[in-house]
């Protein structure tokens, strides 16, 4: 019997904990699961409940902010929003949420319940069982059906074409974020190619924002946008003027179609954050909602927070997500400008199936760092000290160790950090989830 048969027809599950627990053993990837599935399973359990105007965002980073700050912008409107994002950083529950409140462990259960029945009925009709992402999407779903948002923002998990979400026809708009190389053993090794999944996502007439940041997507969006006739938003690079860093916020000005000039500021350092911020503001007056007015834009992004995007964790210490190669020349601008009076020290990990090899090469030659704490995580993904050593040892221009226990590479750093310096801790998602969890639970006894 596989799992998937002791999962559906053994298991029962009773609590919050069991439910994640559940769900986190869900294979991430089902053959022969169709989007035609998923729509059919999610109008078993939503019925016509969903109401709502859907936001669909796709793209390689900075989604999840751009989630973030629309999400801030709309409440700041007046309005209502529903989240559905990935991946979470310490719960699954972040994953689905109204505003600013997480899905109570309640309502977690209700909706879990509701899904895993039909999605129980779906295998004994002789259907497979939903994937990991799928389900959760289901669940989101479902919540948002009963709660009845003004709108729901949904982002993709990877690529777009083929993810859960692109079962939604008819979403109110489409955004897409920057493109860079992720995911390539699915979808694809070119910028065209991974496009190309990511422009999946635009519907026939809906309108799509993007951002101009390689001409290679760009031609590949723009192509795919003509062909469904759907009307075009680009942010181009011009658009984001006189970028200024004011200890750890940042004011800069947006120029679009939409807007003559307009001055905005985010409660970040993190620089890249201005192009996400600057997507979200022509995504939130392309939904043509009266109440979006530049005022509530300014003030929704001013207000929005992000966690796990160069977040401060502890005094003079930054976790940032960054996983990927684009990701980490973000950070890395950041790090140029952050007017670091001391050293700089970098906490890294990485998962196996990432570019951790190209990323470490832009990171030593860099030069940013004075050493760097090389550890693994609590993951069956991380790459192993063995293969981040290979990789390492190949550089001698930045002073690095190793440690199997993350815990204990910070507290390393933490002993060895003056007033004036700065740890960053950057790599991979999960390594930011597991180092906030610590944190957390320490409860200032070790850090």
């Amino acid at each position: 019997m596989n799992y998937m048969q002791k999962t559906t027809k053994e298991q029962t599950v009773q609590s919050y904990t069991e439910a994640e627990n559940y769900i986190m053993k869900i294979p991430k990837f089902v053959p022969g699961r169709t989007l035609k599935d998923t729509g059919r399973l999610l109008g078993q359990i939503t019925g016509e409940t969903v109401k709502s105007s859907i936001i669909h965002i796709a793209g390689t980073n900075g989604k999840g902010s751009v989630c973030a700050y629309l999400c801030s912008v709309i409440m700041e409107s007046g309005g209502t929003a529903g989240m559905f994002i990935s991946p979470h950083l310490e719960t699954v529950r972040e994953r689905i949420s109204i505003g600013n409140e997480w899905i109570s462990e309640e309502d977690f259960m209700t909706v879990f319940e509701r899904v895993q029945q039909a999605a129980k009925a779906e295998k004994e009709r002789g259907y497979s069982f939903p994937s990991f992402s799928e389900f959760l999407f289901l669940m989101a779903m479902c919540f948002f059906g009963q709660k009845n948002p003004d709108y729901i923002i949904l982002e993709t998990g990877m690529g777009g074409r083929l993810d859960a979400t692109n079962c939604i026809a008819e979403p109110k708009l489409c955004v897409i974020t920057e493109i860079g190389y992720d995911h390539m053993q699915y979808l694809g090794d070119t910028i065209e190619k991974i496009a190309a999944e990511k422009a999946g996502i635009i519907k026939p007439g809906i309108p799509v924002v993007f951002v101009d940041k390689r001409p290679e997507s760009t031609v590949v969006l723009a192509e795919y946008a003509k062909k469904a006739k759907s009307p075009v938003i680009i942010l181009k690079k011009d658009d984001i003027l006189d970028v200024n860093i004011n200890n750890k916020t940042i004011d800069f000005s947006l120029h679009t179609g939409y807007y003559n000039y307009v001055s905005l500021f985010l409660d970040t350092p993190a620089l890249y954050q201005t192009e996400n911020a600057a997507l979200a503001a022509v995504a939130a007056q392309a939904l043509m909602d009266g109440r979006i007015t530049p005022e509530a834009v300014r003030k929704g992004l001013g207000a929005a927070r992000w966690p796990g995007r160069m977040e401060e964790v502890l005094p003079g210490v930054y976790l940032d997500g960054a996983h990927n190669e684009d990701g980490v020349e973000a950070l890395l601008y950041t790090v140029r400008n952050d007017g670091c009076r001391g050293r700089r020290f970098l906490l890294f990990g990485s998962a196996a199936d990432k570019q951790y090899d190209k990323m470490i090469q832009q990171i030593v030659k860099a030069g940013l760092f004075e050493k760097a704490a090389v550890t693994v995580m609590e993951s069956d993904r991380s790459a192993s000290i063995d293969e981040l050593k290979m990789i390492w040892e190949k550089y001698k221009e930045t002073a690095y160790s190793f440690y199997s226990d993350a815990g204990e590479a910070l507290l390393a750093l933490l002993a060895d950090k003056g007033r004036d310096d700065i740890i960053y801790i950057a790599g991979s998602l999960y390594l930011a989830g597991q180092i906030k969890s610590l944190i957390r639970r320490s409860q200032n006894d070790r850090f």
